[in-house]
């Protein structure tokens, strides 16, 4: 089932790691569009360039902080039984624990990458390897060995969207890697995964509850289908409000990266575009 702990704690990851992406993305077209490429992470250039791979030792902590909580916490070791067969009480765990590995993985891989020259990466390759991490989320969550029915269901149906559109965000940072609209949009769609979580915790297992249903006995009963219903359409609501949110954010940030930062390539840029936009009246 879940926990508001379980889904706060990558809820934190992701939304930091997604709006930092997503400023970073803004900021480097604004402050050069020309030399913009496609970045599987970037680098925090505060201090010195002390903190110059935070990111990447962000998700490396976190996903192994969160895989030993679900492998060795949640599971209270009880791993194995009847002489080696994996616990079948603890299997959510396991499924959650190997989704973080891969996460843990791209961390290593990009840490690597950065600071021996043992493990030398096109950036196009550490795009895919993202990419992979989602797709190990993608497949958890629409294959989960734990059933999801009803309102529960659809609050999980909409993450799976939203991974969805991570794990095409960075394979298209891999194909076309000097787009902006692709590395903004994998950074909002972190963003908008990072606040599903958090709206989902605050929905299922907080003060959100729709009214006429509870959670019982670790799941989640309507009484009636009328009220299944209304509180589906209610996330439906709630998801559009934070991708509005979100757009705004966006735009926000690039307005005032284009004005604080902004290059004369950009305004340039822009107006090549309506140039080319525009229609000839004789």
């Amino acid at each position: 089932m879940g926990s508001f702990k379980g889904h706060a704690l990558p809820g934190t990851l992701f939304l930091a790691v997604g709006c930092w992406h997503l400023w970073c993305a803004v900021l480097r077209y604004a402050s050069d569009p020309k030399s913009f490429r496609v970045r599987s992470w970037n680098p925090v250039n505060w201090w010195g360039g002390r903190v110059r791979h935070l990111e990447l030792y962000v998700i490396t902590v976190g996903a192994f902080v969160d895989l030993c909580i679900e492998f060795l916490y949640s599971t209270h070791l009880k791993i194995f039984v009847d002489g080696g067969v994996l616990n079948p009480s603890h299997m959510n765990d396991f499924e959650h624990a190997g989704m973080l590995l891969m996460f843990f993985v791209f961390g290593v891989v990009a840490l690597v990458h950065e600071n021996t020259r043992y493990l030398q990466l096109p950036e196009g390759t550490l795009c895919l390897i993202a990419a992979t991490a989602f797709t190990s989320e993608y497949l958890l969550f629409a294959f989960h060995s734990t059933t999801h029915k009803g309102l529960e269901g659809h609050y999980h149906l909409l993450l799976v969207l939203l991974i969805a559109v991570c794990v095409a965000s960075c394979v298209a940072g891999a194909l076309v890697p000097t787009s902006f609209p692709v590395d903004l949009s994998n950074g909002m769609s972190i963003t908008l995964q990072g606040l599903w979580f958090y709206q989902t915790a605050f929905v299922l297992y907080g003060p959100m509850m729709p009214e006429g249903c509870r959670l019982k006995e670790n799941s989640i009963s309507c009484l009636s289908t009328d009220h299944d219903v209304r509180g589906q359409l209610f996330a439906n609501f709630q998801l559009f409000s934070l991708v509005f949110v979100v757009v705004a954010a966006t735009i926000a940030s690039y307005c005032y990266a284009a004005s604080r930062y902004g290059h004369p390539d950009l305004k340039r840029l822009t107006s090549v575009d309506e140039d080319d936009g525009g229609f000839d009246v004789q």
